[in-house]
């Protein structure tokens, strides 16, 4: 009886060892297997395709108010945000689509008090317009003058 309850105890052991042994191997990774070449690599849609994590920070924002200062290179716009009144500076480049009327236009005509709408996008800490659009009337809503008869 006590031969065989050590010769248990010795096999017990042993397996312990065996299974401590064996889990200790470290498996070689699988090789990747190589693909067909006669079969080319499936094109992957755009609709498809999940956005990167820089593309999803860059989601396009809203401004809308007045212009103070325009140059060719930027546009000041004083507006309220979140009830608060605001001042917004935006970078303008050659990809910004400046509309007014319907018409393509500069950022140099873009004149103080023309009522604009700014789409833009934090790029690098800087706001960038993506597209403005000047409301239509803005600036003859303010005059009070009714407007000259041509004869």
């Amino acid at each position: 009886m006590k031969r065989s309850v050590a010769l248990l105890i010795a096999l017990v052991f042993g397996i312990g060892a065996v299974g401590i042994a064996v889990a200790q191997t470290p498996t070689p990774a699988p090789a990747p297997a190589p693909a067909p070449a006669t079969t080319p690599a499936p094109t992957q849609k755009p609709a498809d395709a999940k956005p990167k994590p820089a593309e999803m920070k860059m989601k396009a924002k809203n401004a809308q108010g007045t212009v103070k200062s325009a140059s060719p290179d930027s546009v000041v716009v004083a507006g309220k945000e979140k009830a608060k009144d605001t001042e917004w500076t935006f970078a303008v480049d050659s990809k910004t689509a400046i509309r007014k009327s319907g018409k393509a236009i500069t950022a140099a005509d873009l004149k103080p008090g023309d009522q604009v709408q700014v789409r833009y996008m934090d790029h690098e800490g800087k706001a960038t317009a993506v597209a403005i659009q000047v409301k239509p009337g803005a600036n003859a809503a303010k005059s009070t003058a009714p407007p000259a008869e041509k004869k």
